[in-house]
């Protein structure tokens, strides 16, 4: 739930200071138990973009919500030019950069310089993942299915997939920018949340004492 709390408190403290900037906040607010409705394996789900996964891991769930999320904003938000999502994804993002570093995918080099900028003027850090959808992509190739839910290879830049995956549900018509946040690492620290990514919201939004 850290990146639902970071992304909320950001808004909020947004609101609050009077950001002079249209934004627009999406909760994917889901109970994750199991039960008669969960996903299982060999399930094929038609996500709201409209393309299909077939479910080959049951805890890579986080993505199939945040891609529902990435798809309403890009095909319903009008005027939109950033889509950000933020959540503690997956593990893999402590070995790519730490636990004190968000590891961050963005879809142009000009996004992902100015994320990576927020980070270090804000507190919040973050640093590039790799990016590269062409060469990752197969990572999720399905005989059944548009693609699975889950890389085959957990050793080919595992977080990197998961923000491509995400990233892939994006209405076909949206020509903005879009940059992922993985921050499993720094959302919490002996136990307990840090508060991480209230800040490197704030500094994306450019808010007054924050860039």
């Amino acid at each position: 739930m850290g990146g639902s709390a970071g992304v909320l408190c950001g808004f909020k403290a947004a609101v609050e200071l009077k950001v002079q900037k249209k934004i627009t906040l999406i909760l994917g607010i889901v109970e994750n138990a199991i039960g008669p409705k969960a996903v299982r394996n060999d399930d094929i789900l038609t996500m709201y973009s409209g393309k299909t996964v077939e479910i080959n891991n049951t805890d890579a769930e986080g993505r199939l919500v945040l891609a529902d999320c990435v798809a309403h904003a890009s095909k319903h938000i009008e005027g939109v030019d950033i889509i950000l999502d933020m959540a503690t994804l997956t593990g893999a993002q402590l070995v790519c950069t730490g636990k004190k570093h968000a590891g961050i995918l963005a879809k142009t080099e000009k996004m992902e310089k100015r994320i990576f900028e927020s980070g270090l003027k804000s507190g919040d850090l973050c640093y590039p993942m790799l990016y590269a959808p062409e060469l990752l992509k197969s990572e999720f190739v399905s005989k059944v299915a548009d693609m699975k839910n889950s890389v085959k290879d957990r050793g080919n830049a595992q977080a990197s997939c998961a923000g491509h995956f995400i990233e892939s549900h994006l209405d076909s018509a949206y020509k903005g920018d879009w940059v992922h946040v993985d921050m499993a690492g720094p959302d919490t620290k002996n136990d307990r949340a840090t508060g991480y990514g209230v800040a490197l919201v704030l500094g994306l939004l450019q808010a007054p004492a924050f860039y």
